[in-house]
């Protein structure tokens, strides 16, 4: 070869071996920071991850309102954050979370195993601002459920004037809050419980997992309780940006995180089987037919304005009319 050509080929080759194999620091929010579940996943991640050519390092935090500043401002190569905030960088996976649309850890993971498949790789990847970011995992946190401190609060009516802490960065909650007629609560994942245990708010919704660290269980009382109508499912995202990381790089997480999927829900089913049986409280067959109803107005409502993936929508009904085939919204269009 002409020693002409020679030099700009190594120079060429040299600065993409370097690019790879600079370090990736991935900012994961955990309300536990490194004493989470959902941290110490991640820790196992990265030691994996390095056969698949990176270099993680792994940076903890208490406020996931941080981790997106960070992300934002190039601080984090890549983030693990709740799909509610994932969501602007992927809005298909981050689609999985909608409201009522996943009602059962059962369909939890048939959606997220969809999600991940290798056929949906270009639906996980977007662009934003002249970046590219790619979905690297979605990890479960669970079924959030409402959280009342008094039981009389048992019907949609009842809560009309109520407070109600909700995230004030998801548009879909407001407009749930705002679709009963609840006064809504603006709170953030560090203070929503806080504010219901404090009596600020008279009702939550939160998955099992923040049941204990976030001491829930205050807030309810003698007097609350927990109403086991599933509002919304939550998982956490994994957004990298692409050309951080090696080649494939997204593919090969997306593969090991669908492996330990069963792990995961195993520990979801463990948190929601320690809240005491007394505070748990069934909803009637009519009024959980109401609330389905409501959600999905919500649902279409939303989707219609762009805050969901329409293609999701749909694999979501497909899932939840497989497992219920008699379901009044089987035979309905609009999603």
């Amino acid at each position: 070869m002409n020693k002409k050509y020679l030099l700009p080929i190594i120079l060429l080759t040299s600065s993409s071996s370097f690019t790879h194999a600079a370090k990736q620091n991935v900012c994961i929010f955990d309300l536990l920071g490194k004493a989470g579940e959902s941290y110490k996943l991640m820790e196992e991640w990265a030691l994996v991850s390095k056969t698949w050519g990176a270099d993680i390092s792994l940076v903890a935090y208490q406020s996931e309102e941080q981790v997106a500043k960070d992300f934002k401002t190039n601080k984090c190569d890549a983030a693990a954050m709740t799909s509610m905030r994932a969501r602007e960088y992927n809005k298909f996976g981050g689609s999985i979370d909608a409201l009522g649309g996943v009602p059962s850890n059962d369909i939890a993971k048939k959606a997220i195993t969809y999600a991940l498949d290798k056929r949906n790789a270009k639906r996980l990847i977007s662009e934003k601002n002249g970046v590219e970011y790619e979905l690297a995992a979605i990890s479960p946190i669970g079924i959030a459920y409402m959280f009342v401190r008094d039981k009389s609060i048992n019907t949609l009516e009842k809560g009309k004037g109520k407070k109600f802490a909700y995230l004030h960065y998801d548009i879909a909650q407001k407009i749930a809050v705002e679709r009963v007629g609840a006064v809504g609560v603006p709170s953030d994942i560090f203070n929503f419980v806080k504010k219901f245990n404090d009596g600020e708010a008279d009702a939550i919704a939160s998955p099992a997992y923040a049941y204990k660290p976030l001491e829930i269980y205050k807030g309810i009382s003698a007097n609350g309780a927990m109403f086991t109508y599933p509002v919304v499912n939550v998982t956490a995202d994994l957004i990298i940006k692409k050309d951080k990381f090696p080649l494939d790089f997204g593919m090969q997480s997306r593969a090991w995180s669908l492996k330990q999927l069963p792990r995961s829900y195993r520990n979801i089913e463990r948190m929601e089987a320690e809240i005491p049986a007394k505070y748990k409280i069934d909803v009637s067959k009519e009024d959980a037919l109401r609330y389905q109803k409501l959600l999905r107005d919500g649902r279409i409502e939303l989707t219609k304005r762009g805050v969901y993936d329409p293609v999701m929508m749909s694999v979501l009904k497909r899932a939840r009319c497989t497992v219920d085939r008699t379901n009044f919204e089987c035979s309905l269009p609009g999603e």
